[in-house]
C-alpha cells in the first residue's frame, strides 16, 4: 500500500524562519537514541536507551482530495508542512501514538521535528524498487532482482538512505521493500490477496539475498540501528530463515482478519525473531449494506491489539509481538482508479477476503481501499490543512494504546479489553460529532 508541486510563496519569512527553527533544534540534539531487541525467557522486547518500547504505532501520510500518490507534501513551503505536522501529530500524540511508518520519504529535519514537539518516531522504509526505480537512468517499472545492475543499484541507493538518517534524532528502525514478494508477480498501489502457491520462489531468492546483502552492508555505517524487511504475510518464510540471517525482526504486513492466527507460533518455531506488524487493520465501509461501518472496524481493531497485546513479552503465548502500524491513519481517496474520481470517496470494494467476516460475501469482494482509516478525510481548514475526523476506531484505540502490554498479566489484560465498550464509544463519539 503506498501512498510535486510548490506552493505560492506565501508568508516567505514566517517559512524561513520555520526552517531555520528546525534546523537549529536538530544542530543541537543529542545523539541518536538506540534501539535494540532483548529476549528473556518469556520472549521478546523492543528497547529504546534500555526501557521497553512496544510499538503503537500508524501509517501516515498526507494526501488531499484531488490528489494521488504523486503528491509531495515536502515540496510545499515550510509553514505549510509544520502545520500539517502540527495538525495530525497533535491528535496523533493524544491518542498515544509513538511511532509512525510512511510511504513518502520525510526530510531528516522533520524526523527530528516529530519526535522533539510529539515524542513520536519514525520508521524509516526505502521501498528498494516495489514500485519500480531508476537504473542505468531508465526507470524501471517491474524490478528483476536478478539482474545485477538492478542489484548493485538498489544496493547502493538503499546503503545511501541509511548513511543519510543514521544521525538522525527519531528514527526507530530502518525497514526494507513493502510486500516485495508480492511484487515479483505483478505490483500495484492496491493491497493484494496473497497469491496462491509459490511458483516464484526462484526469483524470491534473489530478492531475499539482496535484502540481507543491503542490511549487512547498512549495519557497517549505522550499528545502533535494527534493521527489518516489510514482507508479504509469511510467505517465503523458508527462505527468510535461509537467506535473511542479519535480520534483527521481521517486519510483515498481515491481513487475516479479527486475529492474526498462528502467525506468532509459526514465527516462533521458524524464525525465533519479535514481528513488528508494519499493516494490518480494517476498512470502515460496509460492502453488504453500502454504508460506513464504523463499529466492525472498531470490533476488528479492538481483537486484533488484543491478539498482539497477548503475543507480547510475558503474556504466556508465543512473546514475540512487539507492535505495529494500523493501516492507516487517514482515508485516501485516490486508491481505487488512482489517477481518476480523486474528488470523489469511492465505495467499490477492489478485492475479496473472507477473514473480514462483517460484510464478506463468498465470490465477491468486500476490501474498501479508500476506507481504511482511523480517520476520516475531511475538508481543508483556514490554513488550507485538510482536517480529519475521528471514527470510533480511533477513540478506541486511544484506550488501547494507553494501556502497557508489559505491565498487563494475563487476566489483567483480559479484563482490560473487556472494560474497553465500543458501544459506549459509540455512543460518545455520536455526541460529540452530533448526528451524522
Amino acid at each position: 500500500m503506498l501512498n510535486v508541486r510548490v506552493s505560492p510563496g506565501v508568508r516567505k519569512f514566517a517559512g524561513v524562519l520555520a526552517l531555520f527553527l528546525v534546523f537549529s533544534v536538530s544542530a543541537a540534539s543529542p545523539a541518536p537514541d538506540k534501539v535494540t531487541t532483548f529476549k528473556g525467557e518469556d520472549g521478546w522486547k523492543l528497547q529504546l536507551n534500555g526501557e521497553d518500547y512496544y510499538i503503537k504505532g500508524v501509517v501516515w501520510g498526507y494526501t488531499p482530495k484531488n490528489e494521488n500518490y504523486s503528491y509531495n507534501l515536502w515540496g510545499e513551503s515550510e509553514d505549510f508542512i509544520r502545520k500539517v505536522i502540527d495538525y495530525d501529530f497533535a491528535m496523533m500524540k493524544a491518542a498515544g501514538v509513538n511511532t509512525i511508518r510512511s510511504f513518502a520519504t520525510i526530510p531528516p529535519e522533520w524526523v527530528t521535528y516529530i519526535y522533539q514537539e510529539y515524542g513520536i518516531m519514525t520508521v524509516i522504509n526505502p521501498l528498494m524498487g516495489r514500485y519500480g526505480h531508476n537504473v542505468g537512468g531508465k526507470w524501471v517499472p517491474v524490478i528483476d532482482y536478478s539482474d545485477m545492475l538492478t542489484r548493485l543499484t538498489l544496493k547502493a541507493d538503499t546503503v545511501k538512505a541509511v548513511e543519510r538518517y543514521k544521525d538522525t534524532p527519531g528514527v526507530l528502525m530502518f525497514a526494507f521493500g513493502n510486500e516485495s514478494n508480492y511484487g515479483l508477480s505483478w505490483s500495484s498501489y492496491e493491497i493484494e490477496n496473497l497469491p496462491v502457491g509459490e511458483q516464484e520462489a526462484v526469483k524470491a531468492v534473489y530478492l531475499y539475498s539482496l535484502f540481507n546483502d543491503v542490511i549487512l552492508a547498512s549495519k557497517k555505517i549505522a550499528p545502533d540501528h535494527l534493521f527489518t524487511i516489510v514482507n508479504g504475510d509469511l510467505q517465503y518464510i523458508d527462505l527468510i530463515v535461509k537467506l535473511c540471517p542479519e535480520l534483527d525482526l521481521l517486519g510483515s504486513n498481515v491481513y487475516r482478519g479479527k486475529t492474526f492466527t498462528s502467525l506468532w507460533t509459526d514465527v516462533e518455531k521458524k524464525l525465533d525473531l519479535p514481528v513488528a506488524l508494519f499493516e494490518f487493520g480494517s476498512d470502515a465501509f460496509n460492502a453488504k449494506t453500502g454504508r460506513e461501518d464504523e463499529l466492525s472496524q472498531a470490533s476488528f481493531f479492538k481483537t486484533q491489539w488484543q491478539d498482539m497485546y497477548a503475543n507480547a513479552y510475558g503474556n504466556e503465548r508465543a512473546g514475540n509481538s512487539v507492535g505495529g502500524f494500523v493501516f492507516e491513519w487517514r482515508d485516501e481517496w485516490w486508491k481505487y482508479k488512482q489517477t481518476e474520481n480523486l474528488d470523489v470517496h469511492d465505495d467499490h470494494a477492489s478485492w475479496g477476503n473472507g477473514g473480514y467476516s462483517f460484510d464478506w460475501v463468498n465470490g465477491k469482494n468486500n476490501m474498501n481501499e479508500e476506507w481504511f482509516g482511523i480517520v476520516a478525510l475531511g475538508d481543508p481548514d483556514a490554513d488550507g490543512v485538510y482536517t480529519a475526523r475521528p471514527r470510533i476506531g480511533y477513540d478506541l484505540l486511544s484506550q488501547i494504546w494507553h494501556l502497557d502490554p508489559y505491565a498487563l498479566d494475563k487476566k489483567s489484560l483480559s479484563r482490560a479489553f473487556k472494560a474497553i465498550d465500543i458501544d459506549e464509544l459509540a455512543k460518545a463519539r455520536k455526541e460529540k460529532d452530533g448526528s451524522r
